[in-house]
């Protein structure tokens, strides 16, 4: 059964694989999500029901700085 949930995509200042590793922990805590990191051009593409703000907080909580690059 799918949702209609979109992906969204999310630029965070990944610069190693320990924040690329803070971005997992994060986003498995908030569930319901199913997400692709690329390292190299630092974005986080996220499919999920959740708000762009809340997916967008949550970022912020790995302490690097993220904002929302649009629909993929």
């Amino acid at each position: 059964m799918s949702f209609s949930s979109k992906k969204h995509e999310f630029f965070v200042d990944m610069t190693c694989e320990g924040c690329s590793n803070a971005v997992t922990r994060v986003l498995n805590k908030l569930g319901a999500v199913q997400f692709d990191i690329d390292l190299p051009n630092k974005t986080v593409t996220i499919d999920s029901e959740h708000t762009i703000d809340t997916l967008l907080e949550t970022l912020k909580k790995t302490g690097k700085n993220a904002s929302y690059l649009g629909d993929k």
